[in-house]
């Protein structure tokens, strides 16, 4: 591990891994400072109280190697301590229901990170494989609490449309965390050029994802592929703007990407993806430090690599988290 990777702020904008001591232990094999951890998918509000009880159980389990983040100063003092931070994200705000007061409830729970649809529509808006007809009126609500109570509001899986609207609707920043540019490869789950643009004009973010199907080579792909299209989403909204969402999925089967890519209507599905096989160089989560070296081999400053690493998402994180003053 280089002194770079070891002394900086490393975060990671999504893993969606089966949660377990061998995934923490491989956090801190990879000098993982902090990271956006998947609680909710598809569940509702008691199965997502369930899943964070869960979590927390787990963080005080191990308590060697995670703890909880509520405040970017959590996040700092994991790094002192030499822990991970662990950030509980939804990737759909399925579990708000239709109740508005849930939004609060969850980030009292610790909740800071909430994707606004996954993939398909729901209460709030569309996503992104699905005739998009916008943000409705109770999602304007959602994105307004949310940004009150202080929870980012992501729109990776999330329809053009109404991602646009939410953009032009939030009072504070929102990201993509995990996404890739459809520039170097066209699919429904990339993001173009001008959406990419239009996020960070207006103050968003963008995390990178390493996701095989959507990176250019596909299941060839390696850590120097992953670095080119963090380069090239650099290239285009600049390098303050811009960060890591890997999508590790390190655990989980079949059954998994069965469940979560399912559709509404029973037994339908909405994608495919074959084979998933992360891009050499970057099998688990404990292989971090290759993405540090993978950028210094293509000729990164040691400002722009830090930035990336994670020092861009703390200063965004900074100006989400903070509660609104009424």
């Amino acid at each position: 591990m280089s002194r770079l990777h070891q002394d900086g702020i490393v975060i990671d904008g999504l893993i969606i891994s089966k949660w377990d001591r061998s995934v923490f232990a491989d956090m801190r094999k990879g000098g993982l400072t902090a990271t956006n951890c998947t609680v909710s998918v598809w569940e509702g509000f008691q199965d997502t109280v369930n899943n964070i009880a869960r979590m927390k159980a787990m963080i005080r389990e191990n308590s060697d190697l995670v703890a909880l983040v509520r405040t970017t100063d959590d996040v700092l003092k994991a790094k002192r301590d030499g822990h991970t931070g662990i950030i509980l994200g939804f990737q759909n705000a399925h579990a708000f229901e239709d109740s508005l007061g849930n939004v609060e409830a969850f980030a009292d729970m610790g909740v800071r990170v909430v994707q606004l649809c996954y993939n398909t529509q729901n209460l709030i808006g569309t996503g992104c494989y699905e005739r998009d007809s916008g943000l409705s009126d109770y999602g304007r609500e959602v994105v307004a609490e949310m940004n009150r109570v202080g929870i980012m509001v992501d729109l990776s899986h999330v329809g053009a449309r109404t991602s646009e609207e939410t953009i032009l609707a939030s009072s504070k920043p929102v990201c993509y965390s995990h996404c890739l540019p459809s520039g170097l490869k066209d699919h429904p789950r990339n993001k173009s050029d001008e959406a990419l643009r239009f996020i960070a004009d207006r103050g968003g973010f963008v995390g990178v994802t390493m996701f095989p199907p959507f990176l250019r080579r596909g299941i060839e792909s390696t850590v120097d592929d992953y670095v080119e299209a963090i380069g090239y989403v650099i290239n285009l909204i600049g390098e303050d703007a811009v960060g890591i969402g890997t999508d590790f999925t390190q655990g989980h089967d079949q059954a998994f990407f069965d469940w979560i890519t399912h559709d509404k209507g029973r037994y339908r599905r909405l994608t495919d993806f074959g084979t998933i096989k992360n891009p050499a160089g970057m099998a688990t989560i404990g292989d971090f430090p290759n993405l540090t070296a993978a950028m210094e081999r293509a000729d990164w400053t040691e400002t722009r690599i830090r930035k990336v690493l994670g020092e861009n998402w703390m200063r965004v994180f900074g100006e989400v988290w903070a509660p609104a003053r009424h």
